[in-house]
């Protein structure tokens, strides 16, 4: 199912649950890995938090591929101390990627510890160089928010990484890319799994300028939903 969103599309595809839609997104990453290898000599990657991610990554630890290549960039960070578990970074780390033989020179955590404004400054000297990304990885809170872009925050359409001070959740301090960096991939995709998230699916159905509904990538968006997020 498709539907328009201002000039980009947004694709729906719809997993029995949770498992089959990290199952997919594992096999996503892994064929567009290897098409970015061969039309560009690398991959270019960004992670998203939250337990489907993980379970994607954790398929990802079995797969054989060329990690080498790989350049891995996080789509936000908690300003919490680096080896914190609620840190996307530590999570993806314990679960994947220091599992495989990815050089850590080609993994770029936000820095998150030092504070949302250096970490932003610093993280955009890593950022903009490596655009526009091959994939895209994304989740959506159940008030709609994607990375650490919250509704009733201002949406810089052209902000490429951005310091949050007063998130809703905690913890309030955050670094997020911005949508002038997350509308810059080649494919995007959007994880949407359980029950919590199906009024703020059918708010993005309906048209709800929610701050997921404007992320679009370069050729629109991608997004995997499990039947019990699913409104439609």
């Amino acid at each position: 199912m498709t539907q328009a969103t201002g000039q980009m599309e947004v694709r729906w595809r719809r997993f029995p649950d949770a498992a089959a839609v990290a199952e997919a997104v594992a096999e996503r990453i892994l064929s567009t890995a290897h098409q970015a290898i061969s039309a560009r000599g690398k991959f270019t990657l960004v992670l998203a938090g939250g337990t489907t991610p993980k379970a994607a990554y954790s398929l990802l630890r079995q797969a054989t591929a060329e990690w080498g290549r790989w350049f891995i960039y996080f789509g936000d960070e908690r300003c919490l101390p680096a080896d914190h578990p609620e840190r996307n970074s530590r999570m993806a780390a314990d679960c994947w990627l220091d599992h495989v033989a990815i050089p850590v020179a080609n993994i770029f955590p936000i820095a998150a510890e030092r504070g949302s404004q250096a970490a932003a400054e610093a993280y955009l000297s890593q950022v903009e160089p490596a655009l526009p990304f091959d994939l895209l990885l994304l989740g959506m809170g159940e008030d709609g928010h994607t990375a650490s872009l919250f509704p009733g925050h201002p949406l810089d359409i052209n902000a490429l990484v951005v310091p949050v001070q007063d998130a809703p959740k905690p913890p309030p301090e955050r670094v997020s890319l911005g949508l002038g960096a997350l509308n810059q991939s080649r494919e995007t995709l959007i994880l949407v799994t359980g029950a919590g998230k199906r009024e703020a699916v059918s708010q993005w159905r309906s048209g709800e300028a929610l701050p997921v509904a404007q992320v679009h990538g370069l050729n629109g968006a991608e997004v995997f939903i499990d039947s019990a997020a699913d409104s439609a």
